[in-house]
């Protein structure tokens, strides 16, 4: 009879599973399973942000060798008549802007309103406004050149250097014809602002057509 008391007085404490495991021991049990879980989706956010980096670089790749293989197509490509004519009507409207300057570059007010200078007109006879200006992107024009049939290539380089300083001109022209446009805008700007870049665009654009000469002379457009 005393031998099942003392059994049932210790029963309580043989129970529970871990009435022996040491408290140090069950928390970093807990921890150890935490970081597990942790770990985990640390690794899979890793693989994600690999093959999310891995699949960008493989459409820049693609879009990379797609457009290197445009580009190679357009190389070889020759001029088309009527691509080697647009250098010649670029050219007479350039003669005609600087034969009739400041009337081109003059706009007026209806019902004889005031006048003032506009360079507006200048960036689209250069080809800079629109698509269906003759010159607009002639440079890709140019650099077919050198696939054609009858072109002589011992004046290549002097047609190359000219067609570098028409797009250099083109360029500045653009530029000085720009401010110009916000020269009386300007703080310390006005109207005489305007015709001094208005007159600098006009010393490129004259540049421009004498590369544009020496272009069409090498072409015998």
């Amino acid at each position: 009879m005393v031998r099942v008391k003392s059994l049932i007085a210790f029963s309580p404490v043989i129970t529970s599973s871990n009435a022996f495991v040491p408290s140090t021991f069950s928390a970093e049990s807990r921890t150890s399973t935490s970081l597990f879980s942790s770990n985990d989706a640390k690794i899979t956010q890793s693989r994600r942000d690999i093959f999310k980096k891995i699949a960008l670089v493989t459409t820049s790749s693609a879009t990379t060798i797609l457009s290197s293989l445009v580009a190679n197509a357009d190389s070889t490509k020759k001029p088309t008549k009527e691509e080697l004519q647009r250098i010649k009507a670029g050219k007479e409207g350039i003669d005609y802007l600087l034969a009739n300057w400041e009337k081109v570059t003059t706009t007026c007010r209806d019902n004889g309103g005031e006048c003032k200078r506009d360079a507006e007109p200048v960036r689209r006879y250069m080809g800079l406004r629109s698509t269906t200006d003759p010159l607009f992107q002639i440079e890709k024009v140019f650099a077919k050149v050198k696939n054609m049939d009858d072109i002589d290539f011992d004046r290549l380089e002097e047609y190359f250097n000219a067609t570098e300083e028409f797009n250099s001109a083109i360029s500045m022209s653009n530029s000085m014809a720009f401010i110009s446009q916000f020269g009386e805008y300007n703080p310390s700007g006005g109207k005489e602002e305007v015709l001094k870049y208005l007159t600098e665009s006009e010393k490129q654009v004259k540049l421009a057509l004498k590369s544009l000469n020496t272009i069409i002379g090498i072409l015998d457009l």
